[in-house]
């Protein structure tokens, strides 16, 4: 017999679904930002770092629409997505730690890393 969440699972769930649909918003944000800001010298390491941010602009915004827009969504391709968001958002804090002034975008990468961490745990 299946146990049924209770409405305080349910509002926790939802809740942390929000919360990281909102950090990879914000994670997004600060990828496209830091892309844009960096010198146009043309050097292979400025065009690496502007490709990673804006790769990982692009998933975060894909994990943002997949949790805000998609209920119906297979659980197993949630997971999947919110593990593909967590390793992109971890390279590219790493890029950009060795980047002086990309603390700030670093540390959102970090902090959307972990709420999907975080998320997929609450699927269970």
């Amino acid at each position: 017999m299946m146990s049924t969440p209770s409405q305080q699972d349910l509002y926790r769930f939802l809740e942390d679904r929000f919360a990281c649909a909102q950090t990879c918003a914000e994670c997004a944000r600060m990828c496209v930002l830091r892309a844009g800001v960096l010198d146009p010298d043309g050097s292979a390491e400025m065009d690496r770092l502007r490709r990673t941010g804006v790769r990982c602009a692009e998933v975060c915004d894909a994990t943002c629409r997949a949790l805000t827009e998609e209920t119906d969504r297979d659980e197993d391709a949630l997971r999947v997505q919110l593990e593909w968001c967590r390793t992109v958002c971890l390279d590219c804090a790493r890029v950009f730690d060795a980047r002086p002034g990309a603390g700030r975008s670093a540390a959102a990468c970090r902090a959307c890393a972990a709420a999907c961490t975080d998320f997929m745990a609450a699927l269970g």
